[in-house]
């Protein structure tokens, strides 16, 4: 429903004065519809009304122009060059991982002469602020598990910013991550884009194609290579494969990050017949989306890395590497897996009691001590004051998951579950890294076996490094606690942040992008959730 002349006026006059214009509405329902001078001014032309009405239910470009006099910034002459620095920003977002699509750019054109195109102009600009500095989708409702809070700056802010700059263009290039994981994520999907072959040739036939072998097939194999500029010179016998060809082949390998070994077996003949959106495309595209949710994080500060789908855990400082180690985390069940989320790590605590948690007190233990109520007899019971109470003195059969009034603790010992160390950054979900006696489980290459919390294949060292900044002898302050063999809390001066994120397509410190299993699945739906977005005006 249209507004009234008077509601237009009192929402440009909210509007200028930084208020909402629900709440000018309220105050003219409490008034009775008498006028309140809510402005210094409540004379605005009818393009100043217009723009207000317009901007009135899109908060941040309501506190753009409000704090702009709403005046436009797109029409007439002296828009142009903002028109063309954004219609140009917008031909680039597909370095990004974002079809051009989603900002419609048959609706800009280039006249920009009236007010209709101002908003337009401005609505596309602040999605792709918002893209650009926090993502295309809110991880919060996307997957459980991921706990990702989101730091997007003020956008109202950065489209001043933009308006204010000589050099619009060149602000809009620099509005994505700053990051060099970022944009060698960014290289990785261009040169993937680049190894696309032509949707009309004929596909190669899956097979395993080694030097010497003919056959048709290398022929059609030889034409998909060709197609992307991966042509052998003085070719004598299309279909037989011979070293040059062999050559390519590798080239291509590499370029798309399988095994360069020259063989054309069923992996790479698959990928060269895929339309360009594999599963290598898939995965640097959602991990470019995950970076994009970062981007108010400090990612050169020193920082503690743990990558699920990758089983590893780094220390980064100034964006290299100083320490690495494997990792077990959270099984594939929806309720044991790792969550993501970042945080501060504040404490060592080394020779730590294992609080068992609720959930594994009641769904495994309990319906051992049922049976048996010696069993797990390494773990003491204790009452709400904390007070071990003796196995003889309970009844475990009367006690349902829910009526069970006891918790379950171990003591400091060799085969305590936390090993002999564990590293705090306190957190609702109760996710802590720590050490672990069963140790052979990280020779395996895959690695989710734990409860959700994250298990370190060398606590020790974790520990010295993270105390290195702290103290000139971090491995003799760690053993003085340890050979207390009580539970001792080392506070961490200053406190360390740490990610604990989800890459399945990530660079290396060479930066060749290295490639993980999605062993959650949740890649999977932030990939449909992209695929959502980029054809929904509303997302």
């Amino acid at each position: 429903m249209r507004r009234s002349g008077f509601s237009v006026l009192l929402a440009a006059a909210m509007i200028m004065s930084g208020t909402q214009v629900a709440t000018a509405q309220s105050s003219v329902m409490q008034s009775g519809g008498t006028t309140v001078a809510v402005s210094p001014r409540l004379h605005f032309s009818p393009d100043e009304m217009a723009l207000a009405e317009a901007v009135a239910s899109h908060p941040a470009l309501a506190a753009f122009y409000g704090g702009n006099g709403l005046k436009p910034i797109f029409t007439g002459p002296e828009g142009e060059v903002r028109r063309q620095a954004l219609r140009d920003a917008i031909e680039t977002m597909p370095s990004h991982g974002i079809p051009t699509s989603r900002y419609h750019p048959d609706s800009l054109g280039s006249a920009g002469q009236d007010f209709t195109s101002e908003m337009v102009y401005a609505r596309t600009l602040a999605r792709m602020i918002q893209d650009l500095t926090g993502g295309v989708i809110d991880p919060a409702r996307s997957v459980p598990g991921i706990h990702r809070e989101v730091r997007r700056p003020a956008v109202a802010q950065l489209i001043a910013e933009f308006a204010a700059s000589d050099n619009p263009a060149n602000y809009l290039v620099k509005l994505g991550p700053q990051h060099e994981p970022y944009e060698q994520l960014q290289a990785a999907l261009h040169e993937t884009q680049a190894m696309s072959v032509p949707a009309d040739l004929p596909k190669a036939p899956e097979a395993v194609w080694r030097l010497g072998m003919s056959d048709e097939g290398v022929a059609l194999l030889r034409a998909r290579l060709a197609s992307i500029g991966l042509e052998a010179e003085r070719v004598t016998d299309p279909r037989l494969y011979d070293e040059a060809l062999s050559a390519e082949v590798a080239r291509y390998q590499e370029a798309v990050g399988l095994n360069p070994d020259g063989v054309a077996g069923p992996n790479t003949i698959r990928q060269l017949n895929s339309d360009g959106m594999n599963a290598r495309t898939r995965a640097i595209i959602v991990a470019l989306e995950r970076m994009r949710w970062m981007t108010g994080e400090a990612l050169d500060d020193r920082m503690v890395w743990v990558n699920i789908p990758e089983y590893k855990a780094r220390i980064f400082e100034k964006g290299h590497e100083v320490f690495q180690t494997r990792v077990v985390v959270g099984k594939a069940e929806t309720e044991m897996q790792t969550p993501e989320f970042s945080d501060q790590m504040e404490y060592l605590v080394v020779n730590p009691r294992w609080n068992v948690p609720r959930s594994i007190t009641i769904k495994e233990y309990l319906p051992q001590l049922k049976a048996n109520r010696y069993a797990v007899s390494h773990i003491d019971i204790v009452d709400g004051n904390g007070n071990v109470v003796p196995r003889d003195n309970i009844d475990f059969a009367r006690y349902t998951a829910s009526s069970f009034p006891y918790r379950m603790r171990q003591k400091p010992s060799d085969d305590n579950a936390l090993g002999k160390v564990k590293f705090i950054f306190p957190n609702q979900w109760n996710i802590y890294l720590h050490d672990t006696p069963t140790k052979h489980l990280f020779a395996n290459q895959s690695r989710a076996y734990s409860h959700g919390c994250i298990r370190i294949g060398d606590p020790f060292d974790l520990a010295y490094q993270l105390l290195s900044v702290q103290t000139e002898n971090p491995q003799a302050v760690f053993e003085r606690a340890l050979n207390t063999g009580k539970e001792t809390w080392l506070k961490l001066t200053p406190e360390v942040p740490v990610h604990l994120v989800y890459f399945t397509a990530f660079p290396d410190e060479t930066g060749q992008i290295r490639l993980y299993k999605d062993v959650y699945g949740r890649d999977a739906v932030i990939w449909g959730l992209l695929e959502k977005a980029g054809l929904d005006l509303d997302a």
